[in-house]
């Protein structure tokens, strides 16, 4: 007998993802949408379709998820972000793990397209990110982490084999504007760490970022999505940084030097 299990899924204006992804999980026993008070259709959406929304003010990531975990009513999770898709054999995979279990979490597989191909390199394959099924108590996530939240596990950890698919972008313009975000709420990130901004430290992090991404993750075998990836990480990198330098000060207005003394 397979025991219940809850899916949830976050969002913010995701009026153009939320569907596939509600429709990639139907399986599930219950499924959570967990937003941040969308401007757009994503819960009219979402309900629709069967899903329960759950309202919950965007803090921190860290926050978020925790909420999330906090909603859902069976003792297995699986956590989907609306720009992911659970395959057949994803769901088979995780049915069949669930029924016997070898552990408390489980990262699963993603393989992601973007700019028209499979990326099979740059870092973003397999791509396992942070366990997304797991038993509810085990799983906690650090609630002061504005982005790439840290996460605690109480008990053991495994792979799946069956991969999870992610379209994270739809167009270029949508990953400089994913960055913007995420640049800036890693600043927030790198301060509340105590950690100190600079252009160069920022231009040094970055360029070794692009480096790693495409040279060491052979990113140059993903064509031109791989060189978009590097550049879009070397990006996010400098403006992290960038912006914790330039935070506080005065920058949007020069010294008044055409009014008289």
């Amino acid at each position: 007998m397979t025991p219940p299990i809850s899916v949830y899924i976050m969002t913010y204006n995701e009026a153009d993802k939320i569907a596939d992804a509600i429709a990639s999980v139907q399986w599930a026993d219950e499924i959570l949408v967990i937003d941040s008070f969308s401007e757009d259709d994503t819960p009219d959406i979402a309900e629709a379709m069967g899903a329960k929304v759950v309202n919950v003010p965007f803090k921190t990531f860290g926050q978020i998820r925790n909420a999330a975990i906090a909603a859902c009513s069976h003792a297995w999770v699986f956590s989907l972000d609306a720009d992911e898709r659970c395959t057949p054999a994803a769901r088979d995979e995780i049915l069949a793990t669930i029924r016997q279990p070898q552990a408390d979490a489980y990262f699963v597989p993603r393989k992601n397209w973007y700019l028209g191909r499979w990326v099979m390199h740059s870092g973003w394959y397999p791509d396992f990110r942070q366990p997304q099924l797991f038993r509810k108590e085990c799983m906690r996530f650090e609630e002061a982490d504005e982005v790439h939240e840290s996460y605690h596990i109480n008990g053991t950890t495994a792979y799946l084999t069956q991969d999870i698919v992610q379209i994270p972008f739809k167009d270029i313009e949508q990953m400089v504007h994913k960055m913007q975000r995420y640049s800036t709420l890693g600043a927030e990130k790198l301060a509340r760490q105590g950690k100190r901004g600079g252009f160069w430290k920022g231009l040094l992090h970055g360029l070794w970022g692009f480096f790693r991404l495409y040279i060491l993750k052979r990113g140059f075998l993903d064509g031109a999505a791989g060189f978009v990836i590097a550049v879009g990480n070397f990006e996010g990198t400098f403006y992290r940084y960038a912006k914790l330098a330039a935070k506080g000060k005065q920058l949007d207005m020069p010294p008044a030097a055409w009014k008289d003394d």
